[in-house]
């Protein structure tokens, strides 16, 4: 026993802040040997997601005719299957920053891939109109939800790559929708032609989907800084003096010190009044016109080619070009607006490009049809544009959540009219002048918007209570 006590009495005389200095470098250490297997989880589940977040709209686009004969499904109900996407958008993307609050934004993104492989799986075999509805809402609940913490999971774990993070995953939602456009036919002609098993094959990448997300269930993993922030908090360390994002990190790592994984995803964030802001709703309002534009381009371009003497097999190949033009430019336009202190030109550039292609559509579509298909599959890349100034017009995580859920749900209500309007004066004007002219007329209060979104300020100083 004697022998003991000289290291005894020197562990006692140990200064506390030693032994603070140690737990820290042996944390980082620590942390260190998991944060590469953790981002690379993390990236493989935001690009897995991403490709899974269009194929249930496109590959039923593909195949529509072969589904409204097989269930028996009146052209009208047909005709409402276009706006059924953005109005389940609206409706369940709103609840996703609450169900992140009490769950995690990657346990929320997880079980959203759940929805989406069982939606895609069951629709085909629900068994008439109302199971195939109900299957497909279950699809695009998980899709909504994801779409909305997309960005939050970017902001929150990438906040000095936002522009090439929201780039990658853009361009593997491109990728996933001009993959399902351009494959959904062959494939189910190769597999015996069922269009149930054409629709249901697309639930094998959403299985895929969800076993990165796996790990993030629960709070079992953070933020790599999060550790070595909470404890430079804990040893009086103020690496982030001058910096607002770093005291707001320092603050939440404070405020959550010695909580559970669980108890620190459920920690009660400040909530912005989004109505207030002007940011806000210019933001809302560009991203509901620029989805406007794409649903329409998805349901009616390949048909304004085929009334103007396109075969149908090249009308699907342009149609396939202007959803493919998305893959690389969804990962360079977030990296060149990240630099820029204002991302106005890229909007007004866009939307040049919608206006030069929707005045070839009426002028010669079937003669430059390559050229205007380029050029609106180029304007169809102010989404991830619109994705990237979520992650930008906010300061925190929680902001940019609450910026992602208000901007995307009030925008997916203000696109669900116009597919609609287009077929209906389509229909009653007997030609593509009356519809062409509203798609143009609608990318002029887009650009608008889009420049002011595009200014150098945050939602936080314009709404908080």
């Amino acid at each position: 026993m004697m022998g003991l006590m000289p290291s005894e009495e020197i562990r006692t005389m140990t200064p506390p802040t030693v032994r603070s200095s140690a737990a820290h470098d042996a944390g980082k250490a620590g942390g260190a040997s998991t944060r590469a297997w953790t981002m690379r989880m993390l990236v493989l589940g935001i690009v897995l997601s991403a490709l899974n977040l269009r194929p249930a709209i496109t590959s039923l686009g593909a195949l529509l005719e072969e589904v409204r004969d097989g269930l028996g499904m009146s052209g009208s109900v047909a005709g409402l299957l276009t706006s059924v996407p953005p109005l389940c958008f609206a409706v369940f993307g709103v609840m996703a920053p609450r169900l992140a609050r009490r769950f995690g934004a990657g346990a929320v993104v997880c079980a959203g891939m759940v929805a989406i492989a069982t939606g895609l799986l069951i629709r085909p075999y629900a068994g008439g109109t109302a199971g195939f509805l109900a299957g497909s809402a279950l699809a695009l609940m998980g899709i909504a939800v994801s779409n909305v913490l997309m960005p939050v999971i970017v902001k929150h774990w990438f906040p000095d790559r936002v522009g090439s993070m929201t780039g990658l995953y853009s361009m593997a939602l491109a990728l996933g929708t001009s993959l399902a456009a351009a494959v959904t036919v062959p494939l189910t002609d190769a597999l015996g032609g069922s269009w149930q098993t054409g629709l249901a094959l697309w639930a094998g990448i959403a299985v895929a989907a969800v076993l990165p997300w796996l790990p993030f269930v629960r709070g079992r993993v953070t933020p790599p800084g999060a550790g070595e922030q909470a404890a430079d908090a804990a040893t009086g360390g103020d690496a982030s003096a001058g910096d607002p994002s770093a005291r707001d990190r320092d603050e939440v790592a404070a405020r959550t010190q010695g909580s559970t994984p669980a108890e620190h995803a459920r920690v009660e964030v400040p909530r912005l009044r989004m109505a207030r802001s002007r940011t806000a709703w210019a933001l809302a309002v560009f991203f509901g016109l620029q989805a406007t534009a794409a649903y329409i381009t998805m349901g009616w371009m390949a048909q304004i080619f085929r009334d103007a003497g396109v075969p149908a097999g090249t009308a699907g190949l342009l149609l396939a070009v202007t959803m493919v033009m998305g893959v690389p430019l969804a990962f360079v336009i977030p990296r060149l607006a990240t630099r820029l202190p204002h991302q106005g030109p890229i909007v007004l550039a866009l939307g040049v490009c919608g206006l030069v292609g929707y005045a070839g559509l009426y002028l010669a579509p079937a003669a430059g049809a390559w050229a205007w298909a380029v050029l609106l599959g180029v304007a169809n890349c102010a989404f991830p544009l619109a994705l990237t100034m979520v992650g930008m017009r906010a300061r925190t995580g929680p902001g940019v959540a609450q910026l992602s859920a208000f901007a995307q749900s009030t925008g997916y209500l203000i696109s669900i009219p116009g597919p609609l309007l287009v077929g209906v004066l389509y229909q009653h004007s007997g030609g593509w002048g009356l519809p062409i002219a509203l798609m143009s007329a609608l990318m002029i209060p887009q650009m608008v918007v889009g420049f002011l979104a595009g200014r150098d300020r945050t939602v936080e100083d314009e709404a908080a209570r």
